[in-house]
Parts: structure tokens; sequence; C-alpha cells
């Protein structure tokens, strides 16, 4: 099929929902055959990061698309008016079937939204799914605005220092403000994040200190909250390796006023790990392979698999020594590709709360 024929074919196809969803099935469990998501197949024809590469901003707030895979990843642990505790997640990720931007029915780039509100007691969430170069989801750096349909995140300033988030489910929607408090945070080297022994890596940097302030929309009325968020920029197109089946991600806000991200990446030769501490003042340090280890603790059955929701966690570098405990264990993304992701507690030798995020559990 080739001209004007396919190409009236293509834009048929591509333009039905049901078909987008068919295509990123194949992609994940096709084409990205290979670890968690596919995202330690082969990136050919794909950028692929650099170490020594400085991160460039506002520019790099906005989308990369020669690189396969990117996401902008806002989370929020949150108290309510009625004394509750609640986690948000907003997050846009996209997707690129080749590589390169192109406008219009041309473009290779799909784009996927979730999000969720969480509680104690419910875990709801949503998934949008959109083709890219049609209007109905995209980023731009300058003005920084991301959406999909009518979910936004979206500057109300320079940069990314002021942003207002909204979303909506079934069930469930939120309007929030955040404001920084903090400066941005390279991770690995100056933003080049290894990710395996074999040297796979992303280009990652994270806005980790907000301060939240907002409304939940819920079946049982409006909750005014306020709280802290975190948000994570990646992009690459062969993080992983073709062995490593998932991850277990932690970013947490200690009261101390210093915070921690760290995840162990897991595969048949052993948990690949790395971590960055951020001190109260927002000064950084990155640690190696090795120097974070996580230990699960108690096990849930959570839709119909075994996962972690309990976590000795160990930095002897910064004498960190705690258990991180899931808010609700229950916290299960049943989207286009399933994981876990939630809000946690955090207690011993530091205390405060974060979001957990865990992929790869069968």
């Amino acid at each position: 099929m080739s001209g004007e024929r396919g190409a009236r074919a293509w834009r048929s196809l591509i333009g039905s929902g049901t078909v987008l969803v068919l295509l990123l099935s194949l992609l994940w469990q096709g084409a990205w055959a290979q670890g968690y998501a596919g995202l330690g197949t082969g990136a050919e024809g794909f950028a692929l990061p650099r170490p020594g590469v400085a991160l460039d901003f506002p520019r790099d707030h906005g989308p990369h698309p020669d690189y396969r895979i990117e996401w902008w990843y806002l989370t929020a642990t949150l108290r309510g008016a009625d004394g509750r505790d609640y986690g948000v997640q907003w997050t846009l990720f996209r997707s690129a079937l080749a590589p390169g931007a192109a406008e219009g029915w041309h473009s290779p780039q799909i784009w996927m939204g979730h999000a969720a509100v969480t509680s104690a007691d419910r875990h709801r969430f949503a998934e949008r799914i959109a083709r890219g170069g049609i209007g109905q989801a995209g980023v731009t750096a300058q003005p920084f605005a991301a959406f999909i349909d009518d979910w936004q995140m979206s500057a109300t300033g320079d940069g990314i220092s002021n942003l207002r988030l909204t979303a909506r489910g079934a069930e469930f929607a939120y309007d929030l403000q955040l404001s920084t408090e903090g400066p941005l945070v390279e991770h690995g080297a100056a933003g080049y994040s290894v990710k395996s022994r074999d040297g796979h890596a992303s280009y990652y940097y994270s806005q980790p200190a907000y301060a939240v302030q907002g409304t939940l929309s819920l079946p049982e009325g409006p909750v005014a909250v306020t709280g802290q968020g975190w948000l994570d920029r990646e992009w690459s197109s062969q993080p992983l390796s073709a062995d490593q089946s998932g991850w277990d991600w932690f970013s947490l806000a200690f009261d101390s006023g210093a915070r921690m991200m760290a995840f162990r990446l897991r595969d048949s030769r052993g948990d690949f790990t790395a971590a960055t501490w951020v001190a109260a003042d927002g000064s950084a340090r990155a640690l190696p392979d090795g120097a974070f280890r996580a230990e699960p603790l108690v096990w849930t059955e959570v839709a119909g698999r075994r996962v972690p929701t309990r976590w000795r966690l160990h930095l002897p570098a910064e004498g960190l020594e705690a258990e991180v405990a899931a808010l609700n264990p229950q916290s299960w993304m049943g989207t286009s590709f399933a994981y876990w992701e939630g809000p946690v507690t955090v207690t011993g030798s530091h205390a405060g709360r974060g979001y957990l995020e865990m992929t790869g559990y069968e």
C-alpha cells in the first residue's frame, strides 16, 4: 500500500482509539519485548544519551522527539482539610514509533496520560491515549505546557517554577497549584543517569520541592488539600538491559527538609541501584550502584499478583535506616501497561512521606 491511498488508510486507522490501543499493545508486547515495557529493546535509529552533555533549560523541559521514550511525572503527598492523607499522580508519556518530529498525521508520536488520587481506602485512576501532531496531546518548553485532552500541567510563570495541574477521571478530579521551594536536581553525572551494568542510561532530572495547594473533587464532595510535590523528567531510547524485568523507585521527602530519590532495577544478575541525596539546602549528591539497598518486608496480594508494600531502606552514607509503608497497598494502576504507584510513609532514622513506583510484578 503506498501513496495517497496508503496515507488515507493510515489516517483512518490511527484516528481510532481502539487501534491506538492495539498499536500500543504491539509496541510494548512486540517491538518492546525485552525488559519491562520493552525498555531493553535495541534502539536502532533513535538517539542515545551520552555522558558529558549539559542539560539545557528551558529547552529540556520540552519534548525530545529523537529519543524513543520520555515522561513528565508529577506526584504529590497531600493532607486534606478533612484530616485525611491523599496522594496524587499526573503523568504524560511520549512514545515514538520512529525518531523525529512531524506535523499532523505524519507524526510518529503516541502520547499516554495517567492520573490518580489515592487515599487509605480508595485508589482511583484514569488513562488517556492520543495521537501526536493533531492537537490532542503535546508539550511546549517555553512557555511550559503539557497536556492530553483536558488534562494539563502548565506554567503560570517562567520555566516550571509555578504550575497549575488538572485532571479528571470517572470518580475524581483535581485542580492544584504548585510553587517551587528549591532548585532543580540533576541525577547521576550532571543528569546522565546510568541504569545498568551494561551502561544503559537516560537523561534524568527532578524538581523535588514543590509546595502544593488546591482541591480534590471526589464523590463525597470537594476537599481542600495542601502538601508537597515532586516532578520527574526523563528521556532515553534504551534505558534498560534486556534482562531487567522491572524497578522499585522511591521519591521521599523527610521532615528534616532532606529528600532522596533511589531505585533498584531487578535482573537475573542481581539488583542495580542508584540514589540521589538532596540536603535541606537543595545541594545534591549522587550515590553509585550498591550504596543504596531496598529490602521487601511485607508482600500483598494486589490485582492477582504479589507486590511488596512495606520496605526497609538502607543508605549508610547518609545514616538512613528506615521503613517505607504504603498508604494504600491496593494502589494498582490497571492501565495499558500495569504497575503499582502510590503514596508512602517513612519511619525510622528519618521520618517523612513520599511515593513508591513498582513495575514488572507478574
